[in-house]
């Protein structure tokens, strides 16, 4: 794999609570020079941001209900909706946890899709926090987000205790969804090594905030 093939497939992140402006224009500068191929920001940078990146073949996302995915199903269907008219290409959302554990399929298919209708033509990703869930809990999530409309499956946000990717989990998700549904990886990746691990297991996308050092070690 070439560096350039590598940086497509890899959305940086800026996703602190405390990133301020300064950082994620330098977020923006640093998708630009590597010819990163996304870059995923907070709501409230995602305008800044696409105005950083117009001319560029990079597209911004934008996470939604992050990173705990408590709001409700509305809310986070505005969020998507204002996102978009910002100038988010692809929108990441965190499912209804709290839903999931109680076995309420019904409400996380729901909140699924009213992000997913919010945003007609977006692709979706869902972040499953992988880490808080177990197998069963794994595999129903992953046919709720098809059976919702999304594109994408997503370990995590990173920010969670449970922690991030694990190649075990992008192995399920990619049993689970099949060959031609998208599983982002997400948490925790700061190398190469990292990076070409989660890639065999089946990722198809790579969220990172170390895409600069991850590519650098790529001759």
């Amino acid at each position: 794999m070439t560096r350039d093939e590598l940086a497509r497939l890899l959305d940086h992140s800026v996703l602190k609570p405390e990133a301020s402006e300064r950082d994620v224009m330098a977020g923006a500068e640093a998708v630009r020079e590597w010819r990163i191929g996304y870059y995923c920001v907070q709501p409230c940078w995602v305008a800044a941001a696409a105005r950083a990146l117009a001319g560029s073949s990079a597209r911004v996302v934008a996470v939604v209900g992050f990173p705990h995915g408590c709001e409700r199903s509305v809310v986070k269907a505005a969020e998507a909706r204002l996102a978009v008219a910002d100038g988010a290409a692809e929108l990441d959302m965190v499912l209804n946890l709290g839903a999931l554990k109680s076995g309420d399929a019904a409400a996380v298919g729901t909140d699924i899709a009213a992000v997913v209708n919010a945003a007609p033509g977006v692709p979706v990703k869902v972040i499953l926090e992988t880490g808080a869930l177990n197998d069963d809990e794994k595999r129903l999530a992953c046919r709720l987000t098809r059976e919702g409309g999304a594109t994408f499956v997503k370990t995590s946000t990173g920010f969670h205790a449970s922690g991030g990717a694990t190649i075990a989990d992008v192995r399920l998700l990619r049993a689970e969804v099949g060959p031609g549904f998208g599983v982002k990886a997400s948490g925790g990746i700061r190398s190469l090594a990292d990076a070409m691990a989660m890639l065999e297991a089946g990722a198809s996308r790579l969220g990172t905030s170390a895409s600069v050092a991850i590519l650098s070690a790529l001759q």
